[in-house]
């Protein structure tokens, strides 16, 4: 039973949890990608009727500015400016760590709306709430994209039969902040697929998300295109690019759990050999998760829509359509909730066929507790990084000791010792 004022109380008690967790960040300066979209972006400063048309318009310049067609995220980020200026940081923050704690309600409610009781649905949401992934994702102040597209769309996935208009409209609104909220139209899909009530009707509205999303894809794929797709050279064989797929995933699928591998922007290399260990490692995790995807669907079971959520969630970033960074802390954001609920469901199967007693049960309990708090202080830890450029730099190249940003940091150290020539080989590499 879950009263009527219980999401209102948690998300009460999450965002001043978000609050604390994120405190070392919240007037960190805006930083990388925050320039582009806070600093200098023509289109988002002033707030006017002409910059407003601009950044509509599916084929005006404003989406080749940020190689992403989101009008959505860009009036959101004028509106921001507007009223925060760009030296008020603390607002940006506020904002992004609001919504954050937000999307962490709304999984609750899409976990207990699967049946999962009520201590593994808090539990489930504070794990995503606390994840230091997420961090990423939350600090830095222009990934409102990510914040807000993601809560577009679980919105949209909670509405989906009981008002079919208004989940069509945050479906779009998704879409519209940020590319990967379209991991919401198989995932929705999949829920009325599990929903033996749905009819005709459910399925119409769902034909309308589709074409939706086909409309979009238009400018979007044309402004990925123009500025988003790369050309790897080891892709020229195919058998790499199948292997980097399934190692990218594994990558994914070890950062849920643990947080193995979170770094600022990683550079992991293409998986070359055939031994190699992420490729490796992949295979048999790969095999299990689909089986738990075949099993749930063959059974219309609620747990498939979960694996579909993280499974369309990650094919963006797998490398089928190559790009810069496969690997990045922000992209499990979309990938968590699906993982999330997977996991609980199929939990809840393994106790239900293998009961545990209530000791054990006690047990678990602690067990979850301490991971939520140590998550919660590597979060701590892992936001104070965003209050410097240099912090992120140092954190990349300590996990990426041979990547880009670690040369780049030793040519600035070269650089400001007077080695010319060293501070030119290395800016060359």
């Amino acid at each position: 039973r879950w009263p009527r004022w219980g999401s209102l109380a948690l998300f009460g008690v999450f965002a001043v949890v978000a609050v604390v967790v994120y405190h070392g960040a919240l007037r960190g300066p805006a930083l990388f990608d925050d320039v582009i979209y806070l600093v200098s972006n023509p289109y988002t400063e002033p707030l006017s009727c002409k910059n407003v048309g601009e950044i509509l318009d599916p084929w005006g310049p404003a989406k080749l500015f940020t190689a992403n067609y989101a009008p959505v995220h860009l009036l959101a980020t004028a509106l921001e400016r507007h009223f925060f200026g760009v030296n008020f940081a603390l607002g940006y923050h506020l904002v992004n760590v609001l919504i954050h704690a937000l999307n962490a309600v709304l999984l609750v409610a899409w976990l207990r709306k699967s049946s999962i009781r009520v201590p593994a649905a808090v539990a489930g949401g504070a794990f995503f709430l606390l994840h230091p992934a997420n961090v990423e994702a939350v600090a830095w102040m222009s990934q409102l994209k990510s914040d807000g597209s993601l809560a577009f769309a679980l919105g949209s996935l909670l509405l989906l039969r009981r008002a079919p208009p208004l989940a069509l409209l945050l479906f779009a609104l998704s879409l519209l902040t940020k590319a990967s909220g379209m991991f919401a139209l198989p995932t929705a899909a999949a829920l009325l697929w599990s929903d033996r009530g749905a009819g005709r009707r459910d399925w119409a509205w769902l034909v309308a998300w589709a074409v939706f999303a086909v409309l979009f894809a238009i400018p979007q794929v044309q402004s990925f295109a123009h500025l988003g797709a790369v050309d790897v050279q080891a892709f020229d064989d195919p058998w790499v690019q199948l292997r980097t797929i399934a190692a990218v995933g594994a990558r994914y699928l070890a950062m849920s759990p643990f947080a193995i591998g979170v770094s600022a922007w990683q550079e992991p290399a293409p998986a070359i050999s055939w031994l190699d260990g992420w490729w490796l490692l992949a295979l048999p995790l790969g095999l299990l998760l689909l089986w738990r995807l075949v099993a749930s669907l063959r059974a219309r079971s609620v747990e498939a829509a979960f694996w579909v959520s993280a499974a369309a969630s990650f094919v963006p970033v797998s490398q089928l359509f190559p790009f810069a960074t496969p690997v990045a802390n922000r992209y499990l954001y979309f990938i968590l909730p699906g993982l999330i609920g997977g996991v609980l469901l199929a939990g809840e199967d393994l106790l239900r066929a293998h009961p545990i007693g209530p000791m054990a049960r006690r047990v678990a309990g602690a067990v979850a507790l301490a991971w939520l708090a140590f998550f919660g202080w590597q979060s701590a830890q892992r936001a104070s990084l965003w209050q410097m450029d240099t912090l992120l730099m140092l954190d990349a190249a300590r996990h990426y000791p041979d990547g880009a940003t670690a040369h780049v940091l030793r040519a600035r150290s070269l650089a400001q010792a007077g080695d010319v020539d060293g501070e030119a080989a290395g800016a060359q590499h």
